[in-house]
């Protein structure tokens, strides 16, 4: 169809051939616009296509059929601006995320490591209620009725390298008196009971090593001896178990350590039964070892009912080519009432090589505990108690020890300070010993 064109007074028509995109057909649109003034420009729509736009001073649009299509007109510098701001800021987010995907993979090994930083410390101030008994007497050597004391402070490293592998350090201090010069033409020595730390735990632990819900450690480690009580317990920053403090009671010396340089390998059956062995040096973790022997350690923890709990223990060592030792153990633990923990603790020790000196008989050692805490209000107030019963030497009469322990656990402001003011009875069946009577006030803190 040809272009026609009519000119009037007022003005003039012109015709523009066009699709009709309903009929698929060609037609004449006609539309009024001055001739002398005619602003017919070719611009670029939005999808970057040729448009003719006709412009009238009165800005009259010119419709082909349909909606025209609102051309790209030049942006102003305003306009402008603000798109460049927008595709930094595009820019420095996808950046941003490039980045952060990067740190992710660089440290995806590292998700599991999960390593930790403790410190524990027992600090008392002691004060003798008494005068005349074997603790508090004012004859002892040194002697001091109230007194200030750092009695234990630890320092431990925990890391979860993987989800299998662990690894523990562990620092511990106390004023246990130390060597501290020699002078070998006097054939002496000096020495001080200074604050020193020594090294308590150094093992690598790896779960499930050759069968599934076992542990395997390898180092210095927790010995079998004292944990499943000491836990039970509670309370070591006030005590320690009978086993353990034995020594520390009545003076005689049994073949028990809290940790030792070995192997050590348990796990569970189910949920009922638990296991565990353990190989040691048997000459403790702070010493080394002086002799051709290693200690045998074995435990059974049976759980029969809810609230009930039975561990059985045994530990056996060499001592010479014709003497032994071993050590036996049962652990009962009650928690069927809310906030009540009920445990008692009985061993006995025997050792070829300790003998009555008078008649060279063999006798074995004892003991036997019981001991509670009931929580007043959780993670605030407490109150424990124990009663401890010594048996230095089975073939001796009246040298038995009785103790008994009582106090209050207060958290004013948290769990990393407990206020633990406790008193200590000792009752000595030896007609010639007074009772000890002894307040010690306790602070516990732990981060």
């Amino acid at each position: 169809m040809s272009q026609e064109t009519s000119s009037y007074r007022q003005g003039s028509f012109t015709r523009f051939p066009f699709k009709n995109a309903a009929a698929g057909q060609n037609e004449n649109v006609t539309a009024q616009r001055p001739a002398d003034n005619r602003q017919d420009k070719k611009l670029k729509n939005c999808k970057g296509e040729e448009e003719l736009v006709v412009l009238s001073p009165a800005k009259e649009k010119i419709s082909h059929g349909k909606r025209a299509q609102r051309p790209c007109l030049p942006k102003t510098q305003g306009q402008r601006k603000t798109q460049d701001l927008a595709q930094r800021a595009v820019k420095r987010i996808a950046c941003l995320i490039f980045f952060a995907l990067i740190v992710i993979n660089l440290t995806r090994g590292l998700v599991f490591a999960q390593q930790t930083f403790g410190t524990t410390i027992y600090f008392d101030y002691v004060y003798f209620l008494t005068d005349k008994g074997p603790k508090t007497t004012t004859t002892a050597p040194g002697y001091r009725d109230n007194f200030f004391q750092f009695r234990r402070a630890y320092f431990t490293y925990e890391n979860r390298i993987g989800d299998r592998l662990r690894f523990r350090f562990r620092y511990d201090a106390d004023n246990t008196s130390n060597v501290t010069s020699v002078n070998f033409k006097q054939g002496t020595t000096s020495s001080d009971a200074k604050l020193r730390p020594y090294m308590k735990h150094l093992y690598v632990e790896l779960s499930d090593f050759l069968v599934k819900n076992t542990r395997l450690r390898l180092g210095m480690a927790d010995t079998l001896t004292f944990k499943p009580a000491e836990d039970k317990w509670g309370y070591r920053s006030v005590a320690k178990t009978i086993v353990d403090g034995y020594k520390d009671i009545t003076g005689e010396d049994i073949d028990a350590t809290s940790a030792d340089i070995g192997v050590w390998y348990g796990g569970s059956f189910n949920k009922y039964a638990r296991w565990a062995f353990m190989l040691t040096n048997g000459s403790h973790y702070t010493k080394i070892e002086n002799d051709k022997y290693k200690k045998i350690m074995g435990q059974l923890h049976l759980l029969p009912i809810a609230g009930l709990s039975l561990v059985g223990y045994i530990d056996y060592e060499k001592q010479t080519a014709d003497a032994s030792a071993y050590t036996y153990k049962l652990d009962v633990y009650l928690e069927m009432v809310r906030n009540l923990v009920i445990g008692s603790e009985y061993f006995v020790y025997s050792n070829d090589l300790k003998v009555v000196k008078t008649t060279n008989q063999k006798y074995d050692v004892s003991g036997f505990s019981v001991y509670g805490n009931y929580i007043l209000k959780r993670d605030v107030l407490a109150v424990f108690g124990r009663y401890d019963y010594y048996e230095p030497n089975n073939k001796t009469a009246n040298d038995r020890v009785n103790l008994i322990i009582a106090g209050l656990d207060w958290s004013p402001l948290g769990s990393s300070l407990r206020i633990q003011p406790n008193i200590w009875f000792y009752q000595y069946e030896d007609t010639n010993k007074k009772d000890d009577l002894i307040f010690q006030f306790t602070f516990f803190l732990s981060f």
